[in-house]
C-alpha cells in the first residue's frame, strides 16, 4: 500500500527550502503553510485510494487499440472524472482561464504523488499542462480563449507531438507538411510515440503538433508549430465534426501499459485542420516550452516512482525472513542483513537528494516568474536554465538504478511479477529516454548551459554552495564528516569542469565523450549539497518532539555522504581523464 510521504515532502518545503516567502510575491500572497497542507493532504487520499488500486491492473490488462479509438484499462475513464471534479488539472494554472495559482514548487510535490501512485495515468495531466503552456505563451489571444478554459478544466486533454518513424529525436528530419488554406492549414503526415494521443478520458484530445509549412526552409529553421483539435472546435466553444487524424495503432511496450502510446496519422482524403501558433518556422522554440516543463515532469518521475519501489522493497524486507542476520534476534527479517540495510539506505538518501533538487529547482521557477526584482527573477531563470537538464537526466537514471535495487531486495521474488517489485522498473525504463535521451540532456547540459557562458552560472551556483557548507555547524564527528566530503565533492566538480571547458575549446567531440558522466557528477554534488544542509537541520533539531524522525534524517544524510557521494569523485575523474579512450576508438570496430 502505498503512503505519500508528506512529512518527507513537508520537510524540504517548510524547512530545506523555506518556502513561505513566496506569500510576498504578487500573485502568490495566497500562499500560505495552512493551504500546502490542505492540498498535499487531498492529493495524498487521492493518490492512495484512487490512483494506487489502479496501478497493477491497470499493468496487467493494459491500453487497447480499436477502430473506434483507444480504450483504457478499467477504471480509469471514472478516475480521470473524478480527478476533474476534484479540480486537480487547475492545480497551477493561470486563473484568467479558470485555474487556481500556487506555486509551482507546490505543484511540483503534488506530481510526485501522481507519479508514485500511478505513472501511466500521470502522464496525461503531464502532457496537457505542457500544452496549456505553450498555447498561454505563444499562442493568439483567440486561441488562448477558445482552448484554453476547457483545458485548465480537464474538459479535454493535450499532446505534444513531435516524433515521426525517420526522424526519432531530430525534429529537422520532420516531414509532416502543413498547407495553407485561408486561416488555417491542413496537415499530411505521421507521428510516433504520441503520449496519451487518443484514449476515452476526456470528450476531446488537442494536439500540438510540428510541421513544415510547403516551401518553409529545410532544418529546424522551417518547423512550424500547429494546434490540431481531434475534434472540430466551433467558435463558441461547442464540439463539431470529427478532423482528420486517427490513431492507427498503439505500441505494445515494456512499461507504462496502462498509458496508450499513439501512431497518429493525419489527413488523408483532406488534412487534418490545424491551426498555426504564433509565428511561421518558429515551431521549435515553442515546442521547447512544453519539452523544459515535460522534461522537469519527468525528472520527478524519475524520483516518485522510486519512492514507491522504496516503500514496496522496505515492506518486503522488514517481514521477509531469510538467514539469521548477524547481531541481530532470532527470526529477525532480512532488513537485519547488512547488505540489505545498505540496499535500502541508498534508496532512501538518494530519492531524498532527488527530491530536494527537484523542489529546489522548482523553487527557482516560481522566483523567476514573480519575484518583483527583475534581477533576482533573471538569476533565477539562468538556475533552471541550468538544473533542467540534470534534473530530467540524474533523477531518471538513479531512479532506474533504484527501482532495479527494489527487485534485488525482493530477490528471487522480485523477478516475479506477483510483487509488483518488476513494475516499477519497467514503468521507469523510459523515463531516461523519452523528453530527449540522457545523452541529449547532457550534451544540452555542457554545450548549450556550460559552453555558452564558459561555465559561468555554474560557477555562481558553487560559489554559493561552498559558502554555504562552510557555515555549516554540527555538534559531532558526524556532522563533521558530512560537511567535509560534501566540501570536497563542490571542489571536485569544480575542477572537472575547468577540464570539461578546456577539453571543449579544443573541439565538441571530446567534451561529448564525457558529458554523461559530467551531467551525473552535478547530480550526486548538488545533491549531497542538499543533503548536508538537510543533515545539519536535523542534527539541529533531534533532541525535540520529533527526535526519531530527525535521527533517520541525519542518518539517512551519513550514508549519503560516506556511500553514495563518493560516486562523485570517480565521475571527476573520468571527466578529466576518460574522454581519449573514446574519441580515438574506431566505432567501425566496436
Amino acid at each position: 500500500m502505498y503512503r505519500a510521504p508528506l512529512r518527507e515532502l513537508r520537510f524540504v518545503l517548510d524547512e530545506l527550502l523555506s518556502v513561505g516567502f513566496l506569500s510576498t510575491y504578487p500573485g502568490l500572497s495566497e500562499h500560505s503553510s495552512e493551504t500546502t497542507e490542505s492540498i498535499l493532504g487531498e492529493a495524498a487520499r487521492f493518490a492512495e485510494e484512487i490512483l494506487e488500486p489502479l496501478n497493477q491492473s491497470g499493468d496487467r490488462e493494459g491500453a487497447r487499440w480499436t477502430p473506434d479509438g483507444v480504450v483504457t484499462p478499467r477504471g480509469f475513464p471514472a478516475a480521470y472524472r473524478e480527478f476533474v471534479a476534484a479540480g486537480w488539472p487547475q492545480l497551477g494554472a493561470d486563473p484568467k482561464f479558470g485555474g487556481q495559482l500556487v506555486p509551482q514548487v507546490l505543484s511540483t510535490a503534488v506530481r510526485e504523488l501522481w507519479g508514485a501512485a500511478n505513472l501511466s495515468f500521470k502522464l496525461c495531466p503531464m502532457l496537457t499542462q505542457g500544452a496549456i503552456e505553450a498555447l498561454k505563451l505563444c499562442g493568439s489571444e483567440v486561441q488562448k480563449q477558445l482552448f484554453l478554459p476547457r483545458m485548465v478544466s480537464g474538459q479535454w486533454t493535450g499532446t505534444m507531438d513531435l516524433t515521426e518513424p525517420q526522424a526519432g529525436s531530430d525534429l529537422a528530419q520532420i516531414r509532416t507538411r502543413a498547407v495553407p488554406d485561408g486561416d488555417q492549414y491542413r496537415l499530411f503526415g505521421q507521428k510516433i510515440f504520441i503520449t496519451w494521443g487518443d484514449h476515452d478520458c476526456a470528450e476531446n484530445i488537442i494536439h500540438m503538433v510540428l510541421a513544415r509549412i510547403e516551401g518553409a526552409p529545410l532544418g529546424v529553421k522551417g518547423v512550424s508549430l500547429f494546434i490540431v483539435p481531434k475534434v472540430l472546435v466551433k467558435p463558441d466553444g461547442t464540439l463539431g465534426a470529427r478532423n482528420e487524424l486517427r490513431c492507427v495503432s498503439i505500441e505494445h511496450k515494456l512499461g507504462i501499459h496502462a498509458s496508450p502510446t499513439c501512431m497518429l496519422s493525419f489527413g488523408g482524403e483532406h488534412g487534418a485542420i490545424g491551426y498555426l501558433i504564433g509565428s511561421a518556422n518558429h515551431g521549435l522554440e515553442y515546442m521547447f516550452i512544453m519539452m523544459n516543463s515535460a522534461r522537469l515532469s519527468v525528472g520527478i518521475e524519475g524520483y516518485a516512482v522510486a519512492e514507491r519501489a522504496f516503500q514496496r522493497a522496505a515492506e518486503w524486507a522488514k517481514n521477509r525472513v531469510q538467514g539469521k542476520p548477524p547481531a541481530a534476534p532470532a527470526n529477525a527479517p532480512i532488513a537485519y542483513h547488512p547488505d540489505v540495510k545498505r540496499m535500502l539506505l541508498t534508496m532512501k538518501s538518494c530519492i531524498a537528494a532527488m527530491r530536494a533538487l527537484c523542489l529546489y529547482a522548482s523553487l527557482q521557477l516560481d522566483i523567476a516568474e514573480h519575484a518583483p526584482e527583475e534581477q533576482r527573477r533573471l538569476h533565477a531563470q539562468t538556475r533552471v536554465d541550468l538544473l533542467i537538464p540534470i534534473v530530467k537526466g540524474w533523477c531518471t537514471e538513479l531512479g532506474n538504478e533504484l527501482a532495479a535495487t527494489g527487485v534485488q531486495i525482493h530477490g528471487g521474488m522480485g523477478f516475479i511479477e506477483e510483487t509488483g517489485a518488476a513494475q516499477y522498473l519497467r514503468d521507469l525504463r523510459i523515463t531516461t529516454i523519452y523528453e530527449g535521451t540522457t545523452g541529449i540532456q547532457a550534451n544540452d547540459l555542457i554545450g548549450r548551459k556550460i559552453g555558452r557562458d564558459r561555465g559561468a552560472a555554474l560557477a555562481t551556483l558553487l560559489v554559493e554552495v561552498r559558502a554555504e557548507l562552510e557555515q555549516l555547524e554540527g555538534s559531532d564527528a558526524v556532522m563533521r564528516s558530512i560537511k567535509h566530503a560534501s566540501i570536497e565533492a563542490v571542489d571536485r566538480l569544480r575542477e572537472a569542469t575547468d577540464s570539461l571547458l578546456e577539453a571543449f575549446s579544443a573541439g565538441q567531440e571530446r567534451a561529448l565523450a564525457v558529458a554523461v558522466p559530467y551531467l551525473n557528477l552535478c547530480g550526486f554534488v548538488i545533491g549531497g549539497w542538499l543533503m548536508a544542509k538537510s543533515a545539519a537541520i536535523a542534527d539541529a533539531r533531534r533532541a525535540g518532539a520529533e527526535r526519531e524522525f530527525y535521527e533517520a534524517k541525519l542518518a539517512t544524510a551519513r550514508f549519503y555522504a560516506q556511500q553514495v557521494l563518493p560516486r562523485a569523485l570517480a565521475l571527476a575523474r573520468i571527466v578529466q581523464s576518460g574522454a581519449a579512450c573514446v574519441t580515438e576508438s574506431n566505432a567501425a570496430l566496436i
